[in-house]
């Protein structure tokens, strides 16, 4: 469902060391690292800086293989001193089938490792929460989006819940979700120009438009747009 998901830490050596620690545990191994990047499949982090703060508020599920990794992935974090935020075991306020272990990053932010039947091959995100100010408006910007970015809205009761192939998001009213980065993936350039339209002609704020960024590789053609809360929102080909 993501093409990468991106946060932006206060201190980008102790981010690095919490999600290295924790997801070696699912298999997941860093991918690549620069002087502005780190990545681990479709999640990343960089360094916050004055105009672009650091993400605060998200929850992010990563898919494990077993149960037994989700316990590893607990027991690693908390015995490198990192918080927890709920302890392995089952979730069926869920799914029945479902079994998680949640931690706390560096900046407070909920990381997870869950395992369900529904779980993606391991190595990649599984869920999102994203809390933002208004829900309804939310809402009807990622409705919007939805048709080029490859997602539907699967239920809208208590809250939006949004799902693609082999993933989902979840939006819920609270305290927003701050400085988060969603790529979603296209294959063709037309598809992520629709997206810029839609969004532009809905009167969503531009956050760059349709083109080539060769400074990420050759071929890398994205738009971004601003979701109600700020957060950065992108439809990327990699024309590979």
């Amino acid at each position: 469902m993501f093409d990468h998901v991106t946060i932006r830490v206060s201190d980008r050596e102790a981010a690095q060391g919490f999600y290295d620690a924790v997801l070696q545990t699912l298999g997941i191994e860093a991918t690549y690292s620069d002087s502005r990047f780190s990545e681990w499949d479709d999640f990343s982090i960089t360094a916050a800086d004055d105009e672009s703060p650091a993400t605060r508020g998200l929850h992010i599920g990563f898919g494990a293989p077993s149960r037994e990794h989700v316990d590893r992935f607990w027991q690693a974090g908390t015995a490198a001193g990192h918080r927890d935020d709920g302890a392995p075991g089952p979730r069926p306020e869920y799914r029945e089938d479902y079994y998680g272990a949640f931690l706390l990053d560096p900046d407070g932010n909920s990381a997870e490792a869950v395992h369900h039947g529904g779980v993606r091959p391991p190595g990649h995100i599984d869920h999102l929460w994203i809390r933002v100010a208004d829900r309804a408006a939310a809402q009807r910007f990622y409705e919007t989006i939805a048709p080029h970015a490859g997602f539907r809205l699967a239920n809208d009761r208590e809250r939006s819940h949004f799902v693609g192939a082999g993933g989902s998001f979840t939006l819920l009213e609270g305290e927003p979700t701050e400085h988060v980065h969603l790529a979603f993936p296209a294959t063709e350039n037309a598809t992520v120009d629709a997206f810029h339209r839609a969004a532009i002609e809905a009167g969503y704020r531009d956050h760059g438009a349709p083109g080539e960024r060769s400074q990420y590789h050759p071929g890398y053609y994205g738009a971004y747009v601003l979701d109600p809360d700020g957060n950065n929102v992108e439809v990327v080909n990699h024309n590979r």
